[in-house]
């Protein structure tokens, strides 16, 4: 895929990063983009149901199993060990698009946008989160130190703008860690 233009959705569980994200989706492919999403899955997780055939050929021992319709693919990989992908990796294969939204992997993203409610009484990702360029908040005031940008939660549109004014590609393979933090 190249060098994808990506912007990073973080913030502690039940800020509302789907949501978010959902919102953002329909926002940005109104306007005729074409966005593509990762999603950091924190443990094991299975899009198959054992019966199906594809199920079966994975635990008979296939490495990948694809399932193909007339209107959607999948490719359900099987891993080696606890490894985790590295963002790059992953996005190298994905078909082109022309945003990808990142919801985890906080760690290896070039910029991301962090999703804080006050309410949630967590403390925010931003002070030790250098990638991150801005805070979506529902909080009426939020002091943010210089060079991040507060949002507001609420205006998708406004977010959407900021999304495109300030995706960047991802750091090629070699350059980073892992980057399975959410």
């Amino acid at each position: 895929m190249g060098h994808a233009a990506i912007m990073g959705i973080t913030g502690r569980s039940g800020a509302g990063k789907t949501t978010l994200m959902v919102r953002l989706l329909e926002t940005l492919a109104a306007r005729g983009l074409r966005v593509s999403t990762i999603k950091h899955a924190h443990h094991g997780f299975d899009m198959d149901r054992p019966g199906k055939d594809s199920h079966r050929h994975r635990e008979a021992g296939a490495r990948e199993v694809l399932v193909a319709s007339d209107t959607r693919w999948a490719l359900l990989h099987e891993q080696d060990g606890p490894a985790h992908p590295t963002l790059p990796d992953l996005i190298a294969r994905m078909a082109p698009a022309d945003l990808i939204l990142v919801e985890g992997f906080r760690t290896a993203l070039p910029v991301a946008i962090e999703i804080y409610r006050p309410t949630l009484g967590k403390d925010p990702l931003w002070p030790a989160t250098p990638q991150i360029a801005a805070v979506a908040t529902d909080a009426p005031t939020l002091d943010l130190p210089p060079g991040i940008s507060r949002l507001d939660l609420n205006d998708t549109d406004a977010i959407a703008a900021f999304v495109l004014a300030h995706a960047r590609p991802c750091r090629p393979p070699g350059n980073q860690t892992t980057g399975h933090t959410p």
